[in-house]
């Protein structure tokens, strides 16, 4: 049964190749064009033994006209010609066809879930995108033309032998096939090896990809001989996977060339008989053997041709399937208001992919302009609802609303074009100050606007600062700056967005004392007039949102004011009690407190920690 099945499958995954040939719409006028010149050359480089024939049973040079030699000469250059045109066609469109697939490929990979991302790691999304990509141009390009030509070349080949000498072809099919019976093998070997090194080597590209875009944390932890043996174990298996295939070449090459060798030995020794009976002239045995050479280097192409298969077989069935994977739905209604309509978050429950739910029947309201935070101990679900406010998940049951409208029923770009989100790391791209800043915006933005918006982020000082101001280059992720930096930036990213909705993932926990409190006044400023929701690590930068929502395991069980909770809530109460009293220190105790108190009082107007300011969006005075 297993090996029906292992049939089966080797007999159909040459389809996932036809059907990406077919998808990516190739020239098939120039393909066939390609074809044919090469077609053309090859029945041309027919005709050449036979003229040789001529000229070794004695057609001199001297009885040749003028007009005869200009046929030749031009044959040849014909021939010349047709292959090299040929060559740049079938480049052409190999390379016209996998910039097509990756042009899919790379707008498939931005429309797929972020739950896409959870199960595959970037290094083979990447090696999708550029090492299977180029295996099928590969195919295309350079070897689909010698499936045609050497189909041509030993057909016609064996016909014409068959025309000179019958007896003396039929010794060629007695040999033909047992090669044949040897190379079938190695070709089903080199399909499960290529198959594996292209697994291996998506998975050595992940494992690149992650510990490069990560080298500073591998750094400063020390990391780096165990990141060296992670990734010298990639590098072993692709050698393995590597020499497994240099075995099957080693094996093809010699039989190939052993093959041809007896065939020689056997139609000179065997032909030679033949012309010492007067049966074959020394010119039709010099033709043959110039034929067989047809026959052999064409097979030789084959081979290669069909080892090239196996391989694009295996890449095209991995981009079939993410091109197959499922998208987000983009498509629905284009009106969106978030300024005026609450967001209602109704009987919710969600749980990741095999595993359990991380959100349990989750219901609250958020009223236009008003602060929501969420609240809670680590692993209750605060982020995970965030995902689910963005849609970067769908909920299992329940649903979310805008107004009197399920958010799935709106556009998906219109529902995102309407939320700002700042988030603890405040990710920036590698580019200028200035292009972060536009980033995503389907409109032009002025350099005016820029300015604005970054002295509304209270981040204009150091940009001007900086010595080629918004034209700075960040660095990769943004390396080159401060973390207060950044969320100054990502806050004035968010002001230039203009959004109906703001979304806060606790924005100031992981900053300095200085750097919060100018945070916090930007903040201030991006607040103003938006539905606010904001995931509080601190119970102190909350204590005035206008409802505190306290999770635990993925459930509700606390809702209201500060001062309500605190009263009603008894783990909450201990939150309070513990976070309030380690936070007083900064600003009552000695040389350290007082200097975080100046800073507080220099740019907040108070002597505490500031707190997420309600709907007037100014920070509250002590």
């Amino acid at each position: 049964m297993n090996m029906n099945l292992s049939k089966r499958q080797r007999n159909t995954t040459i389809k996932p190749f036809l059907t990406l040939l077919k998808e990516t719409k190739p020239s098939y006028g120039l393909l066939a064009l390609a074809i044919s010149l090469s077609m053309i050359s090859t029945l041309v480089g027919l005709v050449i033994p036979m003229f040789t024939k001529s000229l070794v049973d004695g057609f001199s040079i001297a009885s040749i006209s003028g007009i005869q030699i200009a046929e030749i000469a031009g044959a040849f250059i014909a021939q010349t010609i047709a292959g090299g045109i040929s060559i740049y066609l079938l480049n052409y469109v190999g390379q016209k066809m996998v910039a097509g697939l990756r042009d899919r490929l790379w707008r498939k990979f931005l429309v797929l879930p972020v739950s896409y991302y959870n199960d595959n790691r970037t290094g083979e999304s990447v090696s999708r995108m550029t090492n299977d990509t180029g295996v099928l141009k590969s195919l295309v390009s350079e070897h689909i033309a010698s499936l045609f030509t050497g189909v041509i070349s030993i057909i016609g080949s064996i016909s014409v032998l068959l025309y000179l000498n019958w007896k003396m072809t039929l010794v060629l099919f007695t040999v033909l096939p047992l090669s044949a019976l040897i190379l079938v093998p190695l070709g089903r070997q080199m399909y499960k090896i290529s198959k594996g090194m292209q697994d291996e080597t998506a998975s050595f590209t992940a494992t690149l990809s992650g510990v490069l875009s990560e080298i500073r944390l591998v750094k400063s932890s020390g990391a780096e001989e165990s990141e060296y043996e992670a990734g010298k174990s990639g590098i072993m298996n692709l050698l393995s996977f590597g020499i497994r295939e240099g075995k099957i070449n080693a094996m093809i090459s010699p039989l190939v060339s052993f093959v041809f060798m007896m065939l020689l030995v056997v139609i000179i020794g065997y032909g030679g008989m033949q012309v010492s009976a007067g049966v074959l002239t020394a010119g039709e045995l010099v033709a043959f053997i110039l034929y067989l050479i047809n026959i052999v280097m064409p097979l030789t192409q084959l081979t290669t041709f069909f080892t090239q298969l196996q391989k694009a077989k295996g890449a095209s069935e991995r981009i079939i399937e993410t091109l197959a994977a499922e998208e987000e739905k983009y498509e629905g209604e284009d009106k969106v208001d978030g300024i005026e309509n609450a967001i209602s978050v109704e009987g919710v429950t969600f749980g990741y992919k095999n595993g359990e739910n991380v959100l349990i029947d989750v219901s609250f309201k958020m009223l236009p302009g008003g602060v929501t935070a969420i609240v809670g101990p680590s692993g209750g679900g605060k982020t995970t609802l965030f995902s689910l406010l963005e849609r970067f998940y769908e909920p299992v049951s329940g649903e979310i609303k805008l107004g009197e409208h399920p958010i799935s029923t709106l556009s998906l770009k219109s529902w995102r074009r309407q939320i700002g989100y700042v988030s603890q790391e405040s990710p920036l791209l590698a580019g200028t100050i200035a292009e972060n800043l536009g980033y995503g915006l389907e409109r032009e933005v002025s350099r005016d606007e820029i300015r604005n918006a970054a002295k509304m982020a209270y981040a204009d000082g150091f940009i001007e600062e900086l010595p080629e101001g918004y034209n700075t280059d960040v660095g990769e992720r943004g390396v080159k700056l401060s973390g207060g930096q950044r969320q100054r930036i990502a806050i004035a990213r968010a002001l230039l967005r203009n959004p109906a909705i703001l979304m806060l993932d606790e924005a100031t926990s992981s900053l300095d004392s200085q750097s919060e409190a100018v945070v916090q006044k930007a903040l201030s400023n991006l607040m103003e007039g938006r539905t606010t929701v904001v995931i509080a690590h601190r119970l102190s930068t909350v204590v005035n949102a206008d409802q505190i929502i306290f999770m635990e395991k993925g459930r509700i069980t606390g809702m209201g004011r500060h001062e309500e909770l605190l009263e009603s809530h008894e783990l909450y109460r201990k939150f309070a009690t513990q976070q309030l009293q380690m936070s007083a220190p900064e600003v009552n105790s000695s040389s350290e407190g007082e200097g975080d108190r100046k800073v507080y009082d220099n740019n907040t107007g108070g002597g505490r920690r500031p707190a997420y300011p309600r709907i007037g969006g100014s920070v509250p005075e002590s």
